[in-house]
């Protein structure tokens, strides 16, 4: 075994010294990064990939959970400042179900199951009064976490004293609630309103009027009833109103206008004059069907004509004598001819009858401007912005101030309305704009990946001329080889005639070659002989 360690060493050395410095240099390199790539390898197979057990958890509760994991010897880990705690991937779902069977984490917060699992005598009314209102605000809290967006909850209720009196005035109670909102996360009225209900329903007593709803950005959330008292508005409501329509026209120019110079390079501000006066009337109108000749529709015609021709025959008779005569009368008629004719016509004619109930729009839009503040292309240098440009964005701002406007406010002519100075474009640099710092990602640089893909590129070029030389130099040595062998004559030791000095010549060089240990103790004794 030490004679073949022995000649493994003398062939790795004599290998290392024919080598040049490039060739070692070559070796070198390719071992390093060969070793560096295994070990990469080792370390990325054997990393135990860590996944969330719980979020969002507070230090009590962080510390619960790592002192049972470290109990039964799991490997954890805690980040996000306390609030988070990672263990291996594949025991997430496991430990949830074993630590929420043995009730960890515990918030330390009393709900309704702790007067179940602490019932029995020795309580005082006060305690209890102070544990069932500490049990309503917990259990209040978790039914407004369990709404979509709300990350977490804190209650605070005010629940009136009950006395031993009957009191002629019952007192309310009353709530203040702070939201910690999912991050970018919106609430509509109408979802506010429902958690307005539901908190008032939740207590006894507690009306909406005095619940306070705020989030973690001290932003109130007000309840507002949609129904107006005789289609009225409010001055909240229109101020809310006025804000609402200049924030829609503000995005719009925003949006459009940040597209066409870059939405850190427009600012937009929008001013209205609304009109909320409401009109309701009702018309009864009355058009003739014909209003040229103010003539309506004959729904009936009725047409009587009469005509007499004829001859009356002479007057005669005495004349009136008696007590009833009239003296000197004569009875009868006088002579002569007459005729007579009669037409006449009855035409009924029908009219348009129009009723109105007419409900005017609830505002009007009377006067709007926008102010743009727009930055050149080169902040330092305003005429970099082209004029064109700015008649563009003059064109599209009056634009849209003419159609937003009420016409009736705009006169007999709205296309020929001034509405020039109801837009202004300033063109000037930002001296006030905040520079934001980037975001650091968590992802790898692409650095990395560059350097990677040199590395292994490296290390290819390097094995395949480390590969290329050994190929080339044993070629060589072939060539050399059989250049020798051409050159050097050997007579064969066959022809040679067997004697017993050339028996022992052969058996010493036999054992020179295989014993060499050997031979060179019989030389030495043959030389101290």
């Amino acid at each position: 075994m030490k004679e073949k360690l022995q000649e493994i060493k003398k062939t790795t050395t004599s290998f290392w010294n024919n080598r040049n410095k490039t060739q070692k240099t070559a070796i070198l390199s390719t071992a390093i990064v060969s070793i560096f790539a295994i070990f990469t390898i080792i370390y990325f197979l054997t990393k135990t990939d860590m996944a969330p057990l719980y979020k969002d958890l507070t230090v009590q509760e962080t510390g619960q959970i790592k002192e049972v994991l470290d109990g039964r010897g799991i490997q954890s880990q805690i980040t996000s400042n306390g609030t988070a705690i990672l263990v291996p991937q594949q025991t997430v779902d496991t430990l949830k179900v074993e630590l929420a069977a043995e009730g960890v984490p515990k918030s330390g917060s009393i709900d309704y199951g702790f007067f179940g699992e602490r019932s029995g005598f020795g309580m005082t009314d006060n305690e209890f009064q102070i544990m069932k209102l500490d049990a309503m605000q917990t259990e209040l809290a978790n039914l407004v976490k369990s709404i979509e967006g709300v990350k977490d909850a804190q209650v605070m209720l005010s629940l009136p004293e009950e006395g031993v009196f009957v009191r002629e005035s019952t007192q309310e109670a009353s709530a203040s609630i702070v939201l910690h909102n999912e991050p970018g996360y919106q609430f509509d009225q109408n979802h506010i309103n429902a958690l307005y209900h539901l908190v008032s329903k939740s207590i006894p007593n507690l009306a909406t009027d005095n619940i306070v709803i705020m989030n973690q950005n001290f932003e109130y959330f007000d309840l507002k009833n949609n129904q107006n008292n005789g289609n009225s508005f409010n001055i909240a409501t229109q101020l809310e109103l006025k804000k609402e329509i200049e924030r829609d026209i503000q995005r719009q120019v925003q949006q459009m206008l940040g597209m066409m110079m870059g939405y850190n390079k427009v600012v937009v501000s929008v001013t209205t004059d609304i009109d909320f006066t409401q009109e309701n009337r009702e018309e009864n109108l009355v058009t003739p069907v014909d209003p040229e000749n103010m003539e309506g529709i004959a729904v009936s015609v009725e047409r009587i004509t009469e005509t007499y021709t004829g001859n009356e025959d002479a007057a005669g008779g005495v004349p009136g004598t008696g007590e009833a005569d009239i003296p000197a009368y004569v009875a009868g008629g006088g002579s002569g001819t007459g005729d007579y004719e009669k037409m006449e016509e009855r035409i009924n004619n029908d009219v348009n009858r129009i009723r109105k109930e007419i409900v005017e729009s609830p505002y009007k839009v009377r006067d709007m401007g926008i102010q743009v503040m727009v930055e050149p292309p080169i902040a330092d240098d305003p005429l970099s912005m082209q004029a064109t440009t700015v008649d563009d964005i003059r064109q599209i701002l009056s634009t849209i101030v003419r159609t937003t406007i009420d016409k009736n406010m705009l006169g007999e002519d709205p296309q020929n309305a001034n509405i020039d100075d109801k837009v202004v474009v300033s063109v000037q640099p930002f001296n006030g704009k905040v520079a934001m710092e980037e975001s650091t990602s968590a992802a790898i640089p692409m650095w990395v990946y560059v350097a990677a893909g040199i590395l292994l590129a490296v290390i290819l070029l390097l094995l395949f001329l480390l590969f290329k030389r050994n190929r080339d130099e044993e070629e060589e040595e072939e060539i050399l080889l059989e250049e020798e062998t051409v050159q050097i004559r050997v007579p064969d030791i066959n022809n040679e005639k067997e004697s017993e000095s050339t028996a022992r010549r052969k058996q010493l060089e036999k054992m020179a070659k295989e014993k060499p240990d050997e031979f060179a103790k019989l030389l030495r004794s043959w030389l101290s002989e």
